[in-house]
């Protein structure tokens, strides 16, 4: 049984920030941290002060987790990037809302006093009788401070106040995981009402100290307590009065951010729940019956309508029966009142499903066909403008003869570089059939052959059926905005973007398939005509090319989807390696700095180049962590560390540095989860290296000594490669259909034909179809087995109730 939290950020835009940059405008980014610790680094919106980034992240992380800080960015070239100010959710916030909070939220200013991070342990106990009584607090250590010098680290030292006496500890020089183990005493006040505040401050030699973070108790009911000892998080100052006044003043973010805790049970808890879905998807549609899907979609809000279906989609992926559900929704779909010139337009559970389908399973087919297509438009940076009332004079260059451009000759050679750009991902399309995963085209077959019977009148139906989903939910979307499907790390700059969406709108006239409809309301496309049309008759050839019927049989025999990632290979790049004067497997082959990394299902491998041969590989059962390191250990922040068990039983580590923020959590991520079943991993590591004779973090010089900061495994990032964990889909559709019983009750009578419902009485008591009646004991069944797997609630520390 697993405790999780899942954290859903969707960062869609910010408006009215302040400028930074002599321009008169900023180039704003975004930084999510989850305790203080950085997670996501949107990309950078240049020369704005409206940024526009759409971008949404899953964070899967512990259940203790305290807080979500957006930091809103300005991004410098040649100095220090600029804070223009933050929002704080705390996760008190995030519960109030389970739906979720999606709105606009004013940035606040970033005031240094507030800035604290990490945790202190401490000792406070109370000693002798009445009339001579003293308070002695411990000061163990402390883990995770905020960094305050220039190098990367702090000085930090205690003092402890106490019924107006202060105490203060030794200073700790450079270190964020500083050890004290000094012991402070005060005479205890009668009555015991004052408290006992302990500081944790930064020295400094020349400026004022800087505080790094406090923490507060009532020492009432200590006494009773007798000892007591734990690890406590350092709290801002709140006693000192804030000027709110700049709030509105710095902007505001239109954030959708929601909290899902999770209890997820054994996979075998699950079987009955999956194994009936199972059966209904085999049974298929029955005349004059209310199918249980058709229930799921008729009770399911168009806000969680895509949450359900991508779990659907995983669940029968991972059963082998995703062609099966995909066909049945089909069918269902096509029974209810259409026209073919609307069908599959809505965000109906088919639709939707569909679309997280080829996402799960098509995004490296994707990465072919567009990849070479979109790269050439960002190098090329080419003015493409056919909206007359759109062209700048500004972009209107200079011919060979040294005369001013036309209106029309700027419009007709953004025509040519248009078509140039269309022709190509055309050719690309067209020549991808045999590339396409087996399982994608099964299920196009099967859309194909399902709308040829429904409307066997509008053969040229079948055709739009099947680019309603490749043409306008997956292909345009990602040309519009390729750094949404990882196609770019970063977005576009108004030139490219502009020649993105005309591109993307040519892709979706092409798959509309009526070029005219499409110039009735543009009528500036009009020039694009040819070439359209050509288009069109490319993308038919692609579809019957797609669902050919030559390989069928062979192609439909074991189009299961596998547990694991949808390639041999998670995640592979090129790393850094940094040396130590350690004697590990990577340090010994590293000749170079530079690496190419692969990480599979088995190990992760290396070599000089992607097609050399691998220099070595570490097995995924010896890996015991995968962490970051201090960023003055290698001055970068960007570096991680796997420590992994050598050749010869000895403890190893290799320090390898990433490009970027958002790389070095995709790498941690993808090792966590390929190693979340080793028995072998590490509850504690050092962030620091050991050089001479000690660790950088916490001093400590024994080199195999316990580490000083938790390990972080359960903090990962979600992304569609991902392995399939039935267990967890299954207790999200648990969940899901749990909230929905008595609407599934209330839509299966409203649906039922009325003849039928003559027959009997309706309604509470009333007597349900087999499948229904089946889900809801398995429900039952579930929840029970939640309600015993929840252990009792110990109680809190004394001490920590004490905590003010």
């Amino acid at each position: 049984m697993a405790r999780r939290s899942a954290l859903s950020i969707r960062i869609v835009e910010g408006r009215n920030l302040p400028a930074k940059d002599i321009t008169g405008s900023s180039d704003p980014y975004c930084i999510v941290k989850i305790d203080d610790e950085a997670i996501i680094r949107t990309a950078t919106v240049w020369k704005t002060l409206s940024p526009f980034w759409g971008e949404e992240y899953e964070v899967h992380l512990q259940p203790t987790f305290h807080s979500v800080s957006i930091y809103v960015m300005d991004e410098d070239a040649l100095s220090r990037d600029d804070v223009i100010g933050k929002v704080c959710i705390t996760r008190d916030m995030l519960a109030e809302h389970p739906k979720g909070y999606s709105g606009w939220v004013s940035l606040s200013e970033v005031d240094p006093d507030e800035e604290v991070q990490g945790e202190i342990h401490l000792r406070v106990e109370v000693l002798g009788s009445r009339g001579g009584r003293r308070l002695r607090c411990t000061v163990l250590e402390a883990r995770d401070l905020a960094r305050k010098d220039r190098n990367g680290a702090s000085d930090p030292f205690v003092r402890l106040r106490y019924n107006g006496k202060a105490q203060e500890s030794t200073v700790v020089k450079k270190s964020c995981y500083p050890r004290w183990n000094e012991t402070f005493e005060f005479e205890l006040a009668e009555p015991a009402g004052e408290k006992l505040c302990v500081e944790v401050w930064d020295w400094d030699l020349v400026s004022r100290n800087d505080f790094l973070g406090k923490v507060v108790f009532s020492v009432q009911g200590l006494e009773a307590a007798g000892q007591e000892e734990g690890w406590f998080r350092l709290r801002p100052d709140k006693s000192k009065p804030r000027e709110d006044e700049r709030r509105g003043s710095l902007g505001s973010l239109q954030l959708q951010v929601r909290l899902r805790d999770e209890t997820v049970l054994p996979s075998h808890c699950y079987q009955p729940l999956v194994q009936l879905l199972c059966q209904e998807v085999k049974s298929g549609r029955q005349d004059g019956q209310v199918h249980l899907v058709t229930l799921l979609d008729e009770t399911t809000t168009a806000e969680c309508r895509q949450e359900v279906a991508i779990n659907l989609v995983k669940l029968f992926l991972g059963q082998g029966l995703v062609k099966e559900f995909l066909d049945l929704l089909f069918e269902l779909e096509l029974a209810k009142p259409c026209e073919p010139n609307t069908l599959f337009r809505s965000n109906s559970l088919a639709s939707k499903s569909m679309e997280s389908f080829l996402k799960v399973t098509g995004l490296p087919y994707l990465h072919a066909v567009l990849g070479p297509t979109i790269t050439r438009v960002f190098e090329e940076k080419k003015y493409v403008e056919l909206d007359p009332g759109k062209v700048e004079i500004k972009d209107i260059g200079c011919s060979g003869l040294h005369r001013v451009q036309t209106e029309g000759e700027v419009i007709e050679q953004g025509r040519q570089h248009l078509q140039s750009y269309l022709g190509e991902l055309l050719d690309a399309i067209v020549k991808s059939a045999p590339a396409c995963p087996p399982v994608i085209r099964a299920a196009f077959r099967q859309l194909f052959r399902r709308v040829g019977e429904r409307f066997p009148q509008h053969q040229h139906t079948k055709f739009v059926a099947v680019t309603s989903f490749l043409c306008l939910r997956f292909f345009s979307p990602a040309i519009m905005t390729p750094k949404l499907f990882h196609l770019r790390e970063t977005h576009a700059d108004a030139r490219t973007g502009r020649t993105l969406l005309l591109l993307a709108k040519a892709v979706q006239m092409v798959g509309n398939m009526e070029p005219a409809a499409g110039r009735a309301k543009e009528a500036w496309l009009a020039p694009l005509l040819p070439a359209l049309q050509q288009g069109i008759a490319q993308m038919k050839e692609f579809i019957a090319r797609l669902v050919g019927t030559e390989e069928e049989e062979e192609e439909e025999e074991g189009e299961g989807w596998p547990l694991g990632p949808p390639a041999a290979v998670v995640k592979e790049g090129p790393l850094f390696v940094h040396k130590t004067r350690g004697k590990g497997l990577l340090l010994a082959a590293a000749a170079t700095k530079k690496l190419h990394f692969c990480l599979t299902g088995e190990a992760l491998s290396f070599g000089k180049s992607p097609g050399a041969e691998r220099s070595g590989a570490i097995a995924l059962a010896d890996i015991l962590a995968a962490e970051k390191v201090e960023e003055k250990s290698f001055g970068s922040s960007h570096v991680m560390q796997v420590v992994y068990v050598g050749a010869g039983g000895q403890q190893e580590t290799a320090y390898l540095q990433c490009k970027c923020v958002n790389e070095l959590n995709q790498w941690l991520s993808a090792l966590r989860k390929v190693c979340v079943n080793n028995p072998r991993v590490l509850r504690a590591y050092h962030p620091g290296v050991f050089r001479g004779d000690k660790w950088s973090c916490c001093h400590q010089r024994e080199r195999t000594g316990l580490g000083c900061d938790r390990t972080r495994h359960g903090i990962t990032l979600q992304d569609w490669s991902d392995p399939l964990d039935p267990a967890a889909e299954a207790q999200r559709l648990f969940h899901h259909l749990q909230g929905l019983r008595g609407t599934l009750r209330e839509k299966y009578w409203e649906l039922l034909e009325p003849e039928d419902t003559r027959n009997g009485p309706r309604g509470e008591g009333a007597p349900l179809p087999e499948g229904l009646s089946r889900l809801f004991g398995v429900l039952g069944d579930l929840e029970g087995c939640h309600r015993l797997a929840q252990p009792p609630t110990p109680p809190p520390p004394a001490l920590l109730q004490l905590q003010t």
